[in-house]
């Protein structure tokens, strides 16, 4: 780009347009790839009620595990604080909150700057203590592959340059912002064809066990 203003409306606009077509198209795609597996149909007596089951389990996974605190207790703690901070970035930021409204006419409070920044540094600092551990733990580093690594790098750059574009931590000013919405625009590329997919899947496999579960009449 010849100059900033170029590059913030290229990512504002053409760019923007091409990252949500491919975000949905995937997402939309790989939820049908996995609903369209089905299942066999299970002949044997119901003992408990498979919908209060998987809701019952989507729930319940969403609190700490005690036995995954008691072996890995920092990793475990900072995963939470990552995903809350993220999270309260993404939906709480008033300015997200406005681009939520003019994609799909939704809108909600959001709040003060101050816990905006908070919950940034949070997630910041969380990410990369996790990013380090992958590094310095040999069992993870056996275990971790280069798309690990990268979507923990595009997740940090996502949250970083939009702290930084916030603050004027880098100028000209739209230059960092061209930069954060970049990376969101990458992150949301990436989204449906790697393990961020999670962000939907986990809801769908944790009802499904859930659901199997309380129809044999154990617990999940």
């Amino acid at each position: 780009m010849s100059n900033p203003t170029e590059f913030l409306a290229l990512v504002r606009g053409p760019l923007f347009d091409v990252a949500i077509a491919i975000f949905l198209f995937g997402v939309i795609l790989r939820l049908t790839e996995i609903l369209a597996l089905g299942r066999k149909h299970d002949y044997s007596e119901s003992r408990g009620g498979e919908g209060r089951g998987g809701w019952t389990t989507i729930w319940r996974r969403m609190l700490p595990d005690q036995e995954k605190i008691k072996r890995a207790p920092g990793v475990t703690v900072l995963g939470y604080l990552f995903h809350i901070g993220f999270f309260v970035c993404l939906l709480l930021f008033v300015p997200h909150i406005e681009l939520i409204y003019n994609l799909i006419g939704i809108k909600w409070p959001g709040l003060p700057t101050p816990f905006i920044d908070v919950a940034a540094i949070v997630a910041m600092v969380s990410l990369a203590a996790l990013f380090v551990n992958r590094l310095i733990h040999p069992v993870l580093r056996f275990l971790s592959t280069f798309e690990d690594y990268f979507l923990l790098v595009v997740v940090f750059l996502t949250v970083f340059t939009g702290y930084a574009a916030f603050h004027r931590l880098m100028e000209p000013a739209s230059s960092a912002l061209a930069w954060h919405i970049l990376s969101v625009e990458l992150m949301l590329v990436i989204f449906p064809f790697t393990k961020l997919m999670h962000t939907f899947t986990l809801f769908i496999a944790r009802w499904y066990n859930g659901a199997m579960a309380a129809r044999r009449g154990v617990q999940s």
